[in-house]
């Protein structure tokens, strides 16, 4: 086989198909030369929407006996996934020895990406759906409320009085604190009942008559007319 004429008659071929589009960057020792590819909803102005790339090929010495250098750059929306088209390529290049491919990779690479743009346009439909599905079912129990059973029911009743033991114990240290003096003796049983024990045992209280003898001695009323004078 006459390598030198299959690859020029291909190059031949190529820019046909491509015109305008494919770049020859060298032609000695071999062709090299970019093809520039894009998924078919892909927008220019908007990088966000499909995927684009540009593939790079080297003729080797007996192509296409042997496969050609394949690579790829200027990756867009795809760049994690780069790896995996290049080994893709690969394998369809081994597949294919024997005959021209460039064209046969090139259509392989374009399907490749109108896949992947696909399943990624499904992906991000599902997740969607799901993240849709979930906030509904977070409203529909938001009105629902939680299912009661014996033992939830239970559960909430030994916590409610235990905290309406808590709160009256704390409400009544609360008001204890602020009684005035007249309410603390109203409210406090044993300051009446050490009253009524005082006015029981009255007459058993002793009264020192001796600091009432010597009252008749003094003179108030000459003191008061003299205070008035």
């Amino acid at each position: 086989m006459d390598y030198k004429e299959e690859q020029q008659n291909e190059i031949d071929a190529l820019e046909s198909i491509y015109c305008g589009e494919m770049i020859i960057s060298s032609t000695e020792p071999y062709y090299q030369f970019e093809i520039p590819i894009k998924s078919d909803e892909f927008d220019s102005d908007q990088h966000d929407i499909g995927l684009s790339c540009c593939l790079k090929f080297e003729y080797v010495e007996k192509y296409p006996d042997d496969p050609p250098i394949v690579e790829i750059e200027d990756v867009v929306g795809f760049e994690e996934q780069e790896d995996e088209l290049k080994e893709y390529l690969i394998q369809q290049a081994q597949d294919n020895v024997g005959m021209v491919m460039i064209f046969t990779l090139v259509s392989a690479a374009q399907d490749w990406m109108n896949n992947y743009s696909d399943s990624e346009k499904q992906r991000k439909i599902d997740d969607d759906d799901k993240r849709r599905e979930k906030e509904m079912e977070a409203e529909l129990k938001r009105f629902e409320g939680t299912k009661v059973t014996v033992e939830s029911f239970l559960r909430w009743k030994f916590n409610f009085e235990e905290d309406m033991g808590v709160l009256k114990k704390r409400n009544e240290e609360e008001k204890n604190k602020k009684l005035t003096g007249r309410e603390l003796f109203m409210t406090d049983k044993s300051l009446n009942e050490s009253d009524l024990k005082f006015l029981e045992e009255g007459d058993s209280v002793k009264v020192d008559e001796s600091l009432f003898e010597e009252i008749d001695d003094l003179d108030i009323g000459d003191a008061g007319s003299s205070d008035e004078s």
